[in-house]
């Protein structure tokens, strides 16, 4: 019998539309960094709970509230990093999309300390029309 790693039981307790949720399981001194130059109204860095339900608020207004995040694999990597995956849908200027990413986890003692959200690069050349409309 396989037992699933500790540190993807924590992200599959990680959902930002939840704030109560985030509350047990980001760190308090957490970093969300969102590296998308296509897209540098949203990059850079969101500490803590408030920065990391600001950032979702932002994309949320973005895309009139369509943003869905689809896992398609999470990849525990040692005692500390999961790389996972994800398709995103959303609306963006009433043009319906996917964006593939990755985002890398740093979790340590039991919560979340550190991500880092990164569209894949072709993706990111579909971003630069919309950044442009922006």
């Amino acid at each position: 019998m396989n037992q699933e790693h500790p540190n993807i039981s924590i992200l599959k307790r990680f959902n930002p539309a939840n704030p109560n949720t985030l509350a047990e399981v980001l760190a308090k001194d957490f970093v969300w960094h969102y590296i998308n130059p296509k897209l540098s109204v949203l990059e850079g860095d969101y500490f803590g709970l408030s920065g990391l339900t600001d950032f979702f608020k932002r994309l949320g207004g973005l895309t009139s509230g369509s943003f869905k995040v689809n896992p398609i694999s999470i990849i525990p990597m040692g005692d500390e990093i999961v790389i996972t995956r994800v398709k995103d849908t959303m609306l963006l200027k009433g043009k319906s999309m996917e964006i593939d990413a990755i985002v890398v986890w740093c979790i340590i003692n039991g919560q979340i300390r550190e991500a880092w959200d990164i569209p894949i690069a072709h993706t990111a050349k579909m971003l630069k029309t919309i950044k442009e409309k922006l």
